[in-house]
Order: structure tokens, then C-alpha cells, then sequence
């Protein structure tokens, strides 16, 4: 059947994933429309679309290793930084030859992000320094350590952390496998204390240097793995001396190292893996226009 698409001939794009977190990935000059939140929406739909757990755009280059990036959940909404999207980001951009060492600068909306490739698949990130507390946490003068929470009928204990987006950490009082997760999951990440919403992690540690989590997150629901939510879960285990550094924290999709310095500047190394790389269906395109 003959295409009504009046536009470039193909929009490439590749998918990726890390722990089982899938992301597709897309250079900004080849995309030929605005990535309104309907168009998210469609493209990481599993059923209509691509599928995925959200959308990075790699922006231009500024400078030798430096390169913007957006992140898009798939609701539309547009997240500040993603942990995961940074370890599969840096290693598209060194499978494609786009930066000639193994460090690259990612210019988000939670600020510089630096991935540095390791041998494998591994990559470690420099999250940046972790804070409990700031403009995106409502009703607390100062940092929200250990404090409660009630929605949904129950209270919780939870740590605050921003780690370039905002968590709620809570310590599990259920068995992992026994969270009703999509039940609380969202009643606590639009609850009034966070006024941007909040990614959301139930945590059980298992001893000194090791934890396991769930994750809601925020715009995206339950995922396999979240970069940032383990990291943040491990700064929360730190500063409340139930972990000590390095603490590795065991997703439904496998584990991340997460290294957590005095001063809370925080490393998290984990893998990142191409799923395929295409081209976009002209069928399909017609839907994004």
C-alpha cells in the first residue's frame, strides 16, 4: 500500500536496555517533528507503538565529548535525568564513533551527568552530589530524613532524596514480593510533599553492603530496574547507617553497584545493551505527523 508520508524518507532509532529497563533512543536531528507528549505517548506504547519504558534524545554536540540530552516518560511528561539512559546513552555514542575516549559529558536537566565506559558492557556514572531536601520537597523546612508519610490509609517511613530528580525512599514493611505496588506506588508519588511527583522505592536491606528494591516510577509505573532509584536508595541506606559504602542494590532486573562518598557525591556502575536498531515504518510515521 502506497504511504501518504510527505516526509524525510526514514527516522532511525535503536532500542536499548539496562537491567531490563528498555529505552529508545534518537539523535534530535533526525527526528523531523516535536516530540509533543502525544507522540511520546504513542511511541513507547507496547501494543501501537515501539514499546518502551520512555525516550532519550540525544541533542547537539558541545565540544569534543559533550552532548545535550532529554528524557521522556511514556506519559509525555519529560523527567531531569535518568541513570539508566545515561550508561546506554554513553555507549551508543562510543558504538557510533560520536566520542573518541571512553568519558562523555551529558548535559540534562538535573545538570552535567558523566558516564565513563568500563570494559564489557559496564559503564560507571557520576550521579552528582545527593540532597534530602530542596525545592522539589514540600512541607519540610530542612532535609526529610526517616519522616512519615501517610496516603492510601497507611503511614510510611521514608527518606527524601534528589539525586537530579526526587525519591521517596521507604524502608518495606512487607516482603518484597508482597508490596501492593500499583496500589501505593501512586498515591505516593502525587502526594502533596512532592511537588514535582516523586520516583518511589520500597527497600529491604540484606546486610552491610547489600539491599533489594521495588521501584514506582514516576511517569513511567513499575519497571525492572532505575538507575537513579537504586542510587538514591543506597544514599538513604548510608545516611540512615543501615549500609555502608559501596552498597549493591538488587533490581527485579538484576544489580547495580551504587559508591557513596562523605560528601555524598554518588558513582553507580551497571550495564547497558542494544536490543535492534531500525528505521521507523512510513505507515507509522504517518501516525506521529
Amino acid at each position: 500500500m502506497e504511504s501518504n508520508w510527505r516526509g524525510p524518507g526514514k527516522m532511525r532509532f535503536s532500542t536499548w536496555q539496562g537491567l531490563g529497563n528498555k529505552y529508545i533512543i534518537l539523535h534530535h536531528e533526525e527526528v523531523p517533528f516535536e516530540l509533543t507528549a502525544a507522540r511520546v505517548r504513542l511511541l513507547c506504547d507496547r501494543d501501537f507503538g515501539i514499546g518502551s519504558d520512555g525516550i532519550l534524545v540525544i541533542g547537539a554536540r558541545h565540544g569534543a565529548d559533550r552532548f545535550g540530552l532529554r528524557i521522556f516518560n511514556p506519559d509525555g511528561s519529560e523527567a531531569e535525568m535518568c541513570g539508566n539512559g545515561a550508561r546506554m546513552v554513553a555507549r551508543k555514542l562510543k558504538m557510533e564513533g560520536s566520542i573518541t575516549g571512553d568519558r562523555v559529558v551529558l548535559e540534562t536537566g538535573a545538570g552535567d551527568i558523566v558516564p565513563v565506559l568500563q570494559d564489557g558492557y559496564g559503564v560507571r556514572v557520576d550521579m552528582g552530589i545527593a540532597r534530602f531536601g530542596g525545592e522539589k520537597l514540600a512541607h519540610f523546612s530542612g532535609d526529610a530524613v526517616d519522616e512519615k508519610l501517610t496516603t492510601a490509609g497507611r503511614t510510611f517511613q521514608f527518606t527524601f532524596v534528589d539525586v537530579g530528580n526526587p525519591h521517596a525512599v521507604i524502608r518495606s514493611p512487607w516482603p518484597l514480593e508482597l508490596v501492593p505496588l500499583h496500589e501505593v506506588g501512586p498515591a505516593i508519588e502525587g502526594h502533596k510533599y512532592f511537588p514535582r511527583k516523586a520516583n518511589v522505592e520500597f527497600v529491604v536491606p540484606v546486610d552491610a553492603h547489600n539491599a533489594k528494591i521495588r521501584v514506582w516510577e514516576r511517569g513511567v509505573g513499575e519497571t525492572r530496574a532505575c538507575g537513579t532509584g537504586a542510587t538514591a536508595t543506597a544514599v538513604a541506606l548510608v545516611r540512615a547507617g543501615t549500609c555502608a559504602s559501596p552498597v549493591t542494590v538488587e533490581l527485579p532486573g538484576g544489580r547495580l553497584e551504587v559508591e557513596v562518598a562523605a560528601d555524598w557525591r554518588v558513582h553507580m556502575t551497571g550495564p547497558a545493551e542494544e536490543i535492534y536498531h531500525g528505521d521507523l515504518s512510513l505507515e507509522f510515521l504517518e501516525h506521529l505527523v
